[in-house]
């Protein structure tokens, strides 16, 4: 049987990033992929290494606008990875919750007036809210929540929402969702001039005197390379178990100081590190860090590529 397969942010670092996992294990050809984008000439003529398969179809559309979606065609499975992480912070608060969740209900539509049985939501890590000091791993069943009052929250608010909505087509329409909560990531796609620490971080060692350091470097993150998140994601898109949430990201932690003095050793060793602000005495300080048994038990998914490789694949792509 033919797969059809619909990705939404299909040209921003996620999207990129299954693309070239997909190029480069080969499309079946039973299978046929399209991507909606807002401007797919534009992307194509950016990334020709990225158009070069018959079996991938560029598609003009905006996830907010309805009447731009394929109505008329018909899919097996529909990937929503339509979520702007990267620039989304130029949006109000008001304008990314409405991005998320209209996207969402819209995609959602758009996969049962299609005919897909299988939807995967890209979620956030950020859902859980903040991480108690005292849990070393968030795991897919803590209850937490960012707060409801602070408008800083849209992302994580409107991803809440999200996994909601698949949680409703589900009961309504029998549709199979699964939910992919995703961490931090690093990779070649991954822009150097956005807010992104360990981007930044990158574009320092290349480009500035000195890699600078805009907290107190205490914060603890995980990285995971994005084409070990590519293959995750296209595991759980097939093989994700219905109804379920998964964690996507690294369990190798790193402080922000340390992460910053390692892009250093293994870009530029000879340029300094500056640390801004000097750490609190509190004994508190944030941590991101996922619990990734569940996806490593179930689907037996391992990271193949070390903090150290993403690293240095991220630069030497900046560099070319």
């Amino acid at each position: 049987m033919e797969s059809r397969i619909l990705l939404t942010g299909g040209t921003g670092f996620f999207g990129r990033a299954l693309l070239r996992h997909l190029l480069s294990c080969g499309i079946d050809t039973n299978t046929s992929l399209w991507v909606l984008s807002r401007n797919p000439k534009q992307f194509q003529t950016a990334h020709p290494d990225l158009a070069v398969s018959n079996r991938i179809r560029y598609v003009q559309a905006d996830i907010q606008a309805r009447e731009s979606l394929p109505w008329n065609q018909s899919f097996t499975h529909i990937l929503h990875a339509a979520t702007d992480s990267t620039f989304g912070p130029r949006l109000t608060p008001l304008q990314r919750f409405n991005q998320i969740v209209e996207g969402t209900t819209n995609i959602l539509d758009l996969t049962v007036a299609t005919g897909a049985r299988r939807f995967l939501l890209t979620s956030s890590g950020g859902i859980y809210g903040p991480q108690p000091t005292d849990l070393e791993e968030i795991p897919e069943d803590w209850p937490g929540s960012p707060p409801l009052d602070q408008a800083s929250t849209a992302y994580s608010q409107g991803k809440r929402a999200a996994e909601h909505l698949c949680a409703l087509y589900r009961s309504e329409y029998g549709l199979e969702t699964v939910v992919a909560r995703c961490f931090a990531f690093v990779g070649p796609d991954l822009p150097l001039d956005a807010h992104f620490a360990i981007g930044n971080f990158i574009h320092d060692a290349i480009s500035s005197n000195a890699i600078t350091v805009a907290g107190d470097g205490t914060p603890l993150r995980t990285y995971l390379d994005q084409s070990d998140l590519a293959r995750w994601l296209w595991t759980l898109l097939i093989e994700g178990i219905d109804g379920e949430a998964y964690n996507i990201g690294s369990e190798r932690e790193i402080t922000i100081g340390d992460l910053a003095h390692l892009v250093r050793d293994l870009i530029a060793p000879t340029k300094r590190v500056r640390i801004l602000s000097e750490p609190q005495h509190s004994g508190l300080r944030s941590r991101y860090v996922p619990s990734t048994n569940k996806v490593q038990t179930l689907h037996s998914l391992r990271a193949k590529i070390s903090l150290e490789q993403a690293i240095i694949r991220t630069a030497k792509r900046s560099l070319t």
